[in-house]
């Protein structure tokens, strides 16, 4: 098995996509807008990624945070709100807060489920800074750190209760980035001491079943490289510091942040310690340079992948309509 996880093109596999997709074998794949029409059209293309290699739990990823990141979109499905509804609300009322965060990733859970979707790149632990760039911005949940813990864990617990697995991202913190990562590399210069405050919620959701890297250089810990790409960060910071032991993705290797050739990114962050390399934007080139490139997936990312895909699936319980209903009743409490 290939340790990376590709994009599709489109709203059907091409020929060439799956001829390479049953030659390569890749851990997964992530979706975007141009990958979801309609509820049907959804599925019928994940089913399609099962067959391929005869696998019912395959790890399909989406980013479905709500607010300004959504893949699955208006008419075909429901908007949700962003990270920051929830931190508003919990200025008035904690619980009140938590159990809404937890009904609305449940109800979204169920959406992904019916879909075939069984990873949500979400919650995004990054605890908000003021003057940082807006690439977080009202997608956080907080700028405290026990708050962002608490919604992230309800949110992982709303998307359990649909049989789907979410990612805490984007250790080890991206709250102070002043540079969008998309765009170019943001340089951290707080201390390891200042940056304590950024670990504190990762930490606190350490038992998460996935997580995603970040594209910012952080000078504390490795001056040269990003967090994606560098083995001190990656093994002293979230494996050790962190405590983190579960399936560790690189965020998009596509990103401006990084330098080199994809492929190259690939092969960089797997030697730093990443267990799998996320490329999203389906570039054959690209995809058959990472596959040509990559070693074979060793035996504990393997182990770590399969632990992730346990925790998904089985029969999702839980009323769609109701839960959205006891979302805006507590969220209506901040104007009440």
């Amino acid at each position: 098995m290939t340790p990376a996880i590709f994009g599709l093109s489109g709203l059907t596999l091409t020929d060439d996509e799956r001829a390479f997709f049953r030659d390569a074998d890749p851990a997964g794949y992530v979706l975007f807008g141009r990958n979801a029409q309609s509820r049907e059209q959804l599925r019928a293309l994940t089913d399609e990624l099962r067959a391929i290699h005869g696998r019912e739990q395959l790890f399909v990823c989406v980013d479905q945070e709500g607010g300004r990141v959504a893949r699955m979109k208006p008419p075909a499905w429901p908007k949700y709100p962003p990270g920051e509804a929830f931190d508003r609300l919990y200025d008035l009322a904690p619980a009140s807060a938590i159990e809404a965060a937890r009904a609305n990733a449940h109800a979204l859970g169920l959406d992904l489920a019916e879909a075939g979707v069984t990873v949500d790149l979400h919650p995004m632990l990054d605890v908000r800074q003021p003057g940082a760039h807006d690439v977080v911005g009202d997608r956080a949940l907080g700028s405290e750190p026990m708050r962002v813990a608490a919604l992230g864990r309800a949110i992982l617990d709303g998307f359990a209760r649909a049989g789907v697995a979410g990612c805490i991202k984007h250790m080890p913190g991206h709250g102070r980035a002043l540079a969008d990562s998309h765009k170019e590399l943001p340089t951290v210069t707080a201390s390891a001491e200042e940056l304590e405050l950024d670990l504190a919620p990762f930490r606190a959701l350490a038992s998460a079943p996935i997580g995603m890297t970040a594209h910012v250089r952080y000078t504390a810990w490795d001056d040269e490289n990003p967090a994606t790409l560098s083995p001190y960060v990656v093994n002293e910071v979230i494996r050790r510091n962190i405590g983190f032991d579960g399936l560790l993705m690189s965020d998009d290797l596509d990103m401006e942040a990084l330098s080199g050739s994809v492929p190259e990114r690939a092969a960089r962050a797997i030697a730093a310690g990443c267990d799998l390399a996320l490329n999203c934007w389906a570039k054959m080139d690209d995809m058959v340079g990472i596959a040509n490139l990559l070693p074979v997936m060793g035996d504990a990312a393997a182990a770590r992948l399969d632990r992730a895909l346990a925790t998904v699936g089985g029969a999702a319980t839980g009323d769609h309509a109701q839960l959205i209903a006891q979302r805006d009743a507590l969220l209506a409490l901040r104007t009440a």
